[in-house]
């Protein structure tokens, strides 16, 4: 037998029931807080700060020191100041008038080792490279503009000596003709004699030939004088030691470039664009532990 209920009855509670009849007699239920009210049921009243009076006494023994410094935590932290304090000199006297690089102030900056003494700390060359190019920038400022607290700031980095006293030492062509030249390439090193003659080259008492197996080592050697057309003018007599074949050939290089300019230093702007007269200072980087070369990894394996 089955019995059939109204659906009022069965959808609404007995509660739904007791809403909907106070809302008909237009009765207001208490409504729960809500989160606004609660908040401020429940917090703190504001602190004046206007007067130290209000303020609640420290507490010594959960303060902390905070650093000065914001790269206190850092490797380098007097390095890390030295280059930011640099770098907001330069943007704050960017628009100064500069001059170029070679009419600038001649400066003895320190050194990386000094600079590592002055410090106390491990920077690195590359590191403290970025400290010298911002340094050339703000020495590049007109001196008669020069602000006297940039003056100040660029004072620890110079050296105690005078710049214009040291002078190269000019080379000279010695009673017999000869002019001499040093050249270094690698672990290579090559002390040549340049004189005037027909074109012989002799290296370590031997011919060219002999000990340049290779044509390239050859004409390595003889290009400063074949970029100017000074293969027959001049006789070559070199002393080579060190490293191997290539590096002493561009040590030859290096070193009949500087003897040539000596017996015509108007030659050197063809020298220099023929790239003879820049020391090339790339070696062959050292083999680290752990590692099959200098940066390569051996192969992983899972097991």
């Amino acid at each position: 037998m089955k019995f059939s209920l109204p659906l009022r009855s069965l959808y609404r509670c007995p509660q739904c029931r007791t809403r909907s009849a106070a809302s008909r007699q237009n009765v207001s239920v208490p409504r729960p807080f809500s989160t606004a009210s609660s908040r401020q049921a429940i917090a703190a009243p504001a602190i004046d700060f206007s007067s130290t009076d209000n303020l609640p006494p420290p507490n010594v023994q959960n303060a902390r020191v905070v650093p000065a410094s914001p790269s206190y935590f850092s490797g380098r932290p007097d390095f890390t100041d030295n280059l930011l304090s640099l770098q907001a000199l330069l943007r704050k006297y960017q628009t100064l008038p500069t001059v170029t690089p070679g009419q600038a102030p001649r400066v003895a900056w320190r050194t990386v080792s000094q600079y590592r003494l002055l410090v106390g700390e491990p920077v690195r060359a590359s590191k403290y490279h970025q400290v010298i190019e911002v340094l050339k920038r703000l020495n590049q400022i007109h001196p008669a503009v020069m602000p006297p607290d940039l003056q100040q700031a660029m004072q620890i980095y110079k050296r105690d000596v005078n710049p214009y006293a040291v002078v190269k030492r000019p080379a000279i062509i010695d009673t017999d003709g000869r002019a001499c030249g040093i050249g270094r390439r690698k672990s290579s090193s090559a002390k040549v004699f340049l004189v005037q003659g027909d074109g012989e080259v002799l290296v370590n008492g031997k011919s060219i030939n002999d000990v340049f197996g290779r044509i390239h080592d050859r004409e390595s050697a003889l290009w400063p004088l074949k970029a100017t057309n000074r293969i027959d003018k001049y006789n070559v007599w070199a002393l080579v030691s060190g490293g191997g074949t290539t590096g002493q050939a561009e040590a030859l290089t290096l070193g009949t470039a500087k003897a040539l300019m000596v017996h015509e230093p108007d030659l050197k702007p063809a020298l220099r664009r023929a790239g003879c007269v820049t020391r090339d200072p790339r070696r062959v980087e050292r083999k680290k532990p752990g590692k099959l070369k200098a940066r390569k990894m051996p192969a992983w394996v899972k097991r």
